[in-house]
């Protein structure tokens, strides 16, 4: 079974929001970037969130996250794991990151999101007993990936905005969406919002 090892994080200085997955799939390993399956719904949530294109570059999203009060990391360093499903992580492998040492630089971040249940699992089983994180707020949300196929790509994009947008709004009151959104990315702005003038 092989040893995978995900990213840095992405974190900006005005960070106070941090999203937390478990461990990079294989297309997003492979890519060398985050939630990079073309079916996760996390970078269309991410793009009505922050008021960007989603068609937008990676390095465009990547920005706009640092210049947002968002980080974005995932709670294990390193594990073995077949594919990409947290199912098939080896449990006796799991290797926490360092946020110890992420907390210190980041001290404005209060409330922690869980991208799905086994980020949740990982973070309070090699986490949270080996620091003093107690003014933390931890919040879980449905997994993004195409494997939660419990909910439609509209439950989540549903779910993520109402609550990332209201931790979002208890930072600093969000401007108004000023730009247009053509093709594709029309077509997340609606998933995300539930609108219903665009079929």
């Amino acid at each position: 079974m092989p040893t995978v090892y995900s990213f840095p994080p992405i974190a900006g200085s005005e960070a106070k929001i941090l999203i937390l997955g478990s461990m990079p799939g294989e297309a997003s390993l492979a890519a060398k970037q985050y939630y990079a399956h073309r079916r996760n719904a996390f970078w269309p949530i991410m793009a009505q969130l922050l008021q960007i294109n989603a068609e937008a570059s990676y390095q465009e999203k990547i920005a706009a996250l640092r210049s947002s009060p968002i980080a974005l990391w995932d709670v294990l360093k390193s594990c073995k794991r077949n594919g990409s499903l947290d199912s098939m992580i080896e449990t006796g492998t799991q290797i926490s990151n360092d946020f110890q040492s992420f907390f210190s630089t980041h001290r404005a971040i209060t409330q922690v999101f869980f991208n799905g249940g086994t980020a949740e699992a990982c973070f309070k089983r090699y986490v949270l007993p080996a620091h003093n994180l107690g003014l933390l707020k931890l919040s879980r949300l449905p997994s993004t990936s195409p494997a939660n196929a419990r909910l439609s790509f509209d439950d989540k994009c549903g779910i993520w905005h109402e609550t990332i947008g209201s931790a979002l709004r208890s930072c600093h009151p969000m401007p108004k969406i000023k730009q247009t959104l053509d093709g594709e990315a029309r077509d997340a702005f609606y998933l995300c919002t539930g609108s219903t003038e665009q079929k």
